[in-house]
């Protein structure tokens, strides 16, 4: 399979036995040519902050047990975070407020996140998205989000044993997730359910007899929300709270 061809994502993804070789196939995808070109050149002029690091330049992939309960899914990686570090929302301010909340409900070892290598585990919890390049300007191309869909279908099948609910950052984010929702066999309401912060929808699992999905709506964690204060840490605190609770997970209040 040649990485560099659109149908790779198709071909390599369903084919992935179990998350480690999904991950593993992922990264080495170069399907996305603007992509491609976007993150590499991103690495190679870096910013002044971080002149000394070797940016990871790939696709990011899901980070977080193989049995995650809960998934939280964004966007795209950020060109200077989850593209530097290779790990998704890792080291920039949107991470640091999203990994603050969840070491405050009791789903993270730790508030920070820096590096890989860290110390920092999710404690029943997957973070994923729908497209694993950096884009230009945050905006991955409908084109773009399509051709990296199966990634992503791939992902929430291996997890659907033990996944019961999905916090989906950012109206973006649930646009995309909504066709991969029923990519993996979960079956949709009509009309399609509408992004909203707080949102709670449940999704019939593909199975009869199997349990249902807890789909809920957060604000992303942009430094334009949590500047602008449209997003507190009590707000993303409380949705957090709530769909791990709902996915079984130890939670704190």
């Amino acid at each position: 399979m040649q990485q560099e061809s659109a149908d790779f994502p198709a071909l390599a993804a369903p084919r992935a036995q179990d998350l480690a070789v999904l991950d593993e196939r992922l990264t080495g995808c170069r399907a996305c040519p603007r992509l491609v070109d976007w993150r590499e050149e991103t690495a190679r002029v870096r910013r002044r902050a971080y002149a000394g690091w070797e940016y990871w330049a790939r696709p990011v992939p899901g980070f977080g047990p193989p049995d995650a309960a809960l998934a939280l899914v964004g966007l795209a990686p950020a060109a200077h975070g989850g593209n530097r570090t290779g790990r998704m929302f890792t080291g920039d301010r949107s991470g640091d407020v999203l990994f603050e909340a969840l070491h405050a409900v009791g789903l993270a070892s730790q508030p920070t996140s820096t590096e890989r290598g860290d110390g920092l585990e999710l404690i029943g919890v997957r973070v994923t998205a729908p497209v694993h390049c950096a884009p230009p300007d945050n905006k991955p191309t409908p084109r773009e989000r399509l051709t990296c869909r199966p990634w992503l279908v791939r992902e929430l099948e291996l997890l659907r044993p033990t996944l019961r609910a999905i916090v989906v950052l950012g109206a973006f984010g649930w646009q995309a997730l909504l066709p991969v929702l029923g990519g993996a066999g979960y079956r949709l309401p009509r009309p399609l359910p509408r992004f909203g912060h707080g949102a709670h929808v449940e999704l019939a699992a593909p199975t009869e007899g199997e349990p249902p999905l807890h789909l809920y709506g957060c604000y992303h964690v942009s430094q334009q929300n949590t500047f602008t204060g449209r997003l507190t840490p009590a707000m993303l605190r409380e949705v957090l709270a709530a769909a791990g609770e709902r996915a079984g997970l130890p939670v704190t209040r």
